[in-house]
């Protein structure tokens, strides 16, 4: 006998006016309110019409999952407007909006989520005096066809844009993006790029040392000297050319102190002087079941300005790979992924609008959930996002009714109740 629970025997409709899909955007759409993110971006952003309501449809987009303009029709079913604090655009409409900007335009949205940092960062999230690590690199925006305007193919033979960028290190924030061409150099724009993350850090209160870790891809004499007039310190891998072979050679046998690196094989490090800069050594040797006559050591060397011990600072270098967790997330979890325009100055506004919606998220889990370290934005949306409600009205109120018995009801509410007692 077949049961009536089954799937096949449910009646669909849709009809329920009073449905929020996501409700969880009442969390981001609070914070957003906060920050005053409509209004700033109706301030600065000079593309008209209203284009503060434009950007927040956008980024609560983004944070809902989208990954195409085309997905922000989900914020206009049944009443899930009503948990923002704006009027939700059509798609048509955001599509014009976006291919309506020019260089100039994307600066300004630059300039808005640097005042949205300034603020999130004032409300305690912020490093304060602390140090503060800043890691940087390039990443590929890979696109299909031939009508994507700047697309072109790099290093990788892939076809897509190759933006730059910046990410906290211990928070894994967008500090900055600049979105570049497919075809750029990983060094095309380094050194403006590392002076105006600076300056955007220390305008919204970093008032602490910084240290900036990049890969081989930006090591120039400019990017060294860019640090050196912002005294931020740095940690720069450097390509195996002859002159850094040279100065590997030597390096004595007795220099080298064993480290634990990898539970096959061996690693040790040491340091000498390259040019006029600290060269930092990690050399491995992996196991092998025939050993060689003569050992085979891989090398990587980086240069840095930090005092301590070479063994801490190599540790500390490696740690910049979670460069690549950031990247992974402002692509899977905020819509880099895809580059919806054939403008590539409506693809440069994208990558801005997916850095803010990417902060948003961190800026709720540190704020509101009080979570600390990096955070996966999979992992906040399908908890506290992505989650269904129904408003209702009673006693002059609207009333969002959340599901029963879900996982993380009490942590929800709590996040509500700190977001709604912020004072910016």
């Amino acid at each position: 006998m077949q049961s009536l629970h089954t799937p096949s025997r449910l009646s669909i409709i849709f009809d329920d006016d009073h449905a929020v899909a996501n409700a969880g955007l009442a969390l981001v759409g609070l914070l957003s309110e906060k920050l005053g993110l409509e209004q700033l971006t109706q301030e600065f952003v000079d593309v008209k019409p209203f284009p503060g309501r434009r950007v927040a449809t956008l980024v609560h987009a983004l944070v809902a999952g989208a990954s195409c303009i085309d997905d922000a029709d989900v914020l206009r079913s049944g009443v899930t407007s009503s948990v923002l604090s704006h009027r939700v655009m059509a798609p048509s409409t955001l599509g014009t909006f976006l291919r309506n900007f020019s260089f100039g335009h994307v600066r300004q949205l630059d300039r808005v989520s640097e005042m949205l940092m300034t603020r999130a960062w004032s409300l305690g999230v912020g490093p304060g005096v602390e140090p503060m690590t800043i890691d940087i690199d390039s990443t590929i925006c890979e696109v299909f066809g031939n009508q994507k305007q700047g697309a072109g193919y790099g290093y990788t033979h892939v076809l897509g844009y190759h933006p730059l960028l910046a990410t906290r290190a211990d928070t894994g924030e967008t500090l900055h993006v600049r979105f570049r061409k497919g075809s750029a150099n990983t060094q095309r724009g380094a050194q403006r790029f590392v002076r105006e993350v600076v300056g955007r850090v220390r305008r919204a209160g970093a008032s602490g040392p910084l240290t900036l870790r990049c890969d081989s891809g930006f090591f120039s004499q400019f990017v060294v000297q860019a640090c050196r007039d912002h005294e931020v310190r740095y940690s720069i891998t450097v390509p195996q050319n002859p002159a850094v072979k040279r100065a590997i050679e030597q390096i004595t046998e007795e220099e080298w102190t064993g480290i634990d690196y990898t539970l096959n094989g061996e690693a040790w490090v040491a340091e000498t002087l390259y040019l006029d800069h600290r060269l930092i050594v990690r050399r491995t040797k992996l196991s092998d079941p025939r050993p060689a006559l003569f050992p085979t050591y891989r090398y990587h060397a980086f240069i840095t300005d930090r005092e301590g011990d070479c063994v801490i600072l190599d540790a500390d270098h490696r740690r910049h790979a979670v460069v690549e967790l950031a990247i992974r997330d402002l692509k899977e979890g905020s819509g880099l992924e895809h580059c919806p325009s054939g403008d590539f100055n409506a693809n440069a506004a994208w990558a801005v609008l997916a850095s803010i919606a990417h902060n948003l998220v961190r800026w709720v889990g540190a704020l509101g959930l009080e979570l600390k370290g990096p955070l996966v934005a999979k992992t906040i949306r399908r908890k506290f996002i992505s989650l269904p409600g129904r408003i209702t009205h009673g006693a002059r109120r609207r009333h969002l009714h959340l599901p029963t018995h879900w996982p993380w009801a009490t942590q929800w509410s709590e996040c509500f109740e700190r977001l709604t007692k912020l004072q910016t």
